[in-house]
């Protein structure tokens, strides 16, 4: 695949190319919407991502070619850019933006890009883009800036560029990925840590709604600020500084402080850090099957407390479970995007079949489906 894209390079910008990047998307195992909590979060860096072939330029200008997105190639000027253009190229303004503020950065380039995470399917091609453009910059420019201050950055891209209320798992995952390994990650203080990620006689299974999502139009930005919310209500009764920091006992007594819509919230927020605790113990004892229980305990969560999920995810979460699957929930914000299954490798196809039939039946168009692996974080290739 990849001499097939940097024949393409070469074609489009008519010049041998350089150097190839990769930078991966990312699944969330478990810790789904505590990374704007202070909480702990615990995903993977995975095969799929996006893929930039390069080649230099004389110039201060950076030509680029975005596979899917792109009729002609698209020109940014280092020394005088706007926002004006593809929304996408936003990702990639604000990344050299960003670092031009604290380091050199003249080295002119031809990109092409190609990703494969199915657009809308929440598996952070836009994060993957960002790290994709950090470190292209940090190798053509020779600048000597760490993977995580990459991951901070692209947070900045998201937050501030582009105006979308984020927190910085998808970027730091991404930077720092590794591989067969899933990474427990307090969102707080920046502290991590690696899991070996060995399913065993099992694979990891995405599924892909086809319900697509965006995440800046999406009830994202809704969620945030009922946890910002319900965080100043519990702070007039206790000293935490994130809801994170409540036990579910505490909650229990402050409840009537709380709408029944925010009780729920903090309520999923309190589990879901405590389930990914437990996350963490059972891939250290390598111990799959608990996984899988706490996988499905995750999405009932986000079902019923945190209200994200929708009919299409919960439908291939349910029908995954009836036909065999060890465990499953959803992975990304939600509201549409992709679940996440640990499927028996003697039963994928067949269950894959079953569930793809039931998931037709139901909500009247297909899913899609692909096998994923734990990859290392953004790098040349």
């Amino acid at each position: 695949m990849i001499d097939n894209l940097i024949k393409k390079h070469n074609e489009i910008f008519e010049k041998t190319h350089n150097y190839v990047f990769f930078s991966p998307g990312r699944i969330n195992l478990i810790g789904e919407h505590i990374d704007y909590n202070g909480g702990l979060v615990f995903p993977l860096a995975i095969n799929l991502g996006t893929y930039g072939v390069v080649s230099l330029r004389k110039d201060k200008k950076v030509k680029i070619y975005s596979e899917g997105f792109s009729k002609k190639p698209y020109i940014i000027d280092l020394d005088n850019f706007t926002k004006e253009g593809p929304f996408y190229t936003n990702y990639i303004k604000g990344m050299i933006f960003y670092i031009k503020e604290k380091f050199s950065n003249s080295q002119g380039f031809n990109i092409y890009i190609y990703g494969n995470i199915p657009a809308g399917a929440g598996l952070s091609s836009s994060a993957s883009l960002e790290l994709l453009i950090g470190v292209v910059l940090r190798a053509l420019n020779n600048l000597e800036i760490s993977n995580k201050d990459l991951a901070l950055l692209g947070m900045r891209v998201e937050n501030e560029y582009i105006n979308l209320n984020s927190g910085i798992m998808d970027q730091f995952i991404i930077a720092l990925g590794k591989k067969n390994h899933a990474m427990l990650l307090n969102t707080r203080t920046l502290e991590y840590k690696y899991a070996p990620f060995d399913l065993g006689e099992n694979v990891l299974v995405v599924g892909f709604t086809n319900k697509k999502r965006t995440l800046a139009d999406s009830k994202y930005n809704e969620r945030f600020n009922e946890c910002k919310e319900a965080l100043e209500i519990l702070k007039k009764e206790t000293k935490i500084n994130d809801l994170v920091d409540l036990k579910i006992e505490e909650l229990e007594k402050y409840k009537d402080k709380l709408t029944n819509k925010l009780y729920r919230r903090v309520k999923h927020v309190i589990t879901e850090q405590e389930r990914t605790k437990k996350v963490f113990e059972t891939l250290m004892k390598n111990d799959i099957k608990k996984l899988g229980k706490l996988l499905v305990e995750g999405h009932r969560s986000l079902q019923y407390d945190y209200e994200v999920s929708g009919l299409e995810l919960d439908t291939l979460v349910n029908e995954f479970v009836k036909y065999g699957a060890l465990g499953a929930r959803q992975t990304g914000a939600g509201f549409g995007g992709s679940m996440i299954a640990i499927v028996p490798k003697k039963e994928l196809k067949e269950i894959i079949k079953k569930v793809s039939k039931s998931y037709k039946e139901i909500i009247g168009y297909e899913a899609d489906f692909f096998d994923v692996f734990a990859s290392d974080g953004a790098k040349m290739l």
